[in-house]
């Protein structure tokens, strides 16, 4: 099953189960999705999500995934999520990108990604620590 179609059940559960929001274990039941599945559908849901101008969806360990409409609760879960997403980006310069860059340090790709991914994770740490910046 696609991300759309996952997407399209996981919709229906929605309307189906509580508002105030679904754990990982109980989306799944609902769904009768596996895992991977239901990653998926949740990736494709929060972009229909976002086309039919619906609330964020977002995840708590409170409330499960749930439409989210309070500010600071949105801009914790943006937070948290630039803070995991720089760090997969650190571990990329300093695993691959680094090593890459030693290896050929003449290669036009190499220095344009490494330029690129260190402000990407620039921007992803001013995201993630508003307050020490």
């Amino acid at each position: 099953m696609g991300g759309w179609a996952s997407g399209r059940r996981l919709g229906l559960s929605w309307a189906v189960e509580t508002p105030a929001g679904l754990k990982k274990p109980r989306l799944m039941a609902v769904t009768e999705l596996p895992g991977s599945q239901l990653v998926r559908g949740l990736a494709a849901f929060r972009e229909l999500a976002g086309e039919k101008d619906w609330p964020p969806l977002v995840w708590s360990g409170e409330h499960g995934y749930h439409f989210c409409l309070d500010l600071d609760a949105l801009e914790e879960w943006e937070q948290q999520w630039a803070d995991v997403k720089f760090t997969q980006i650190s571990r990329v310069i300093t695993g691959v990108l680094a090593p890459h860059a030693k290896l050929f340090p003449k290669s036009r790709w190499v220095k344009c990604v490494v330029a690129q991914m260190n402000a990407v994770q620039s921007a992803l740490d001013m995201i993630a620590r508003p307050q020490i910046q």
